[in-house]
């Protein structure tokens, strides 16, 4: 789960595994229009429940995706810019992570 205590490199590469699957990215798609029951992904992305399950998972620890649940159901929505955060960090990629190049090498 995304915390404050999260360096920004490590906060790019868990925003970065939970983007690599296509499934997740199709997820992500589909909560851009609002939010939805775990039914209508499960049926949309023609995907078992215990497989949907897991990337739900991820995207949600990494912060992307919110969950509530309403009696059985469980439905789920994109955190509020959570994909702006990651645009942002991966437009600092590597600004303040590299140490400095040295002045001659060899």
């Amino acid at each position: 789960m995304a915390t404050a205590s999260m360096t920004p490199l490590l906060r790019l590469s868990q925003l970065c595994h939970a983007l690599s699957d296509p499934t997740r990215l199709k997820i992500l798609a589909m909560l851009r229009c609002g939010e939805r029951c775990v039914c209508e992904l499960t049926d949309a992305l023609e995907s078992g429940q215990s497989r949907l399950s897991f990337h739900l998972r991820t995207l949600k620890d990494a912060g992307l995706v919110l969950d509530r649940r309403d009696g059985r159901w469980v439905y789920y929505n994109l955190v509020p810019g959570a994909l702006d955060e990651t645009r942002e960090q991966l437009g600092e990629l590597g600004k303040d992570w590299l140490p400095p190049r040295a002045a001659r090498c060899c």
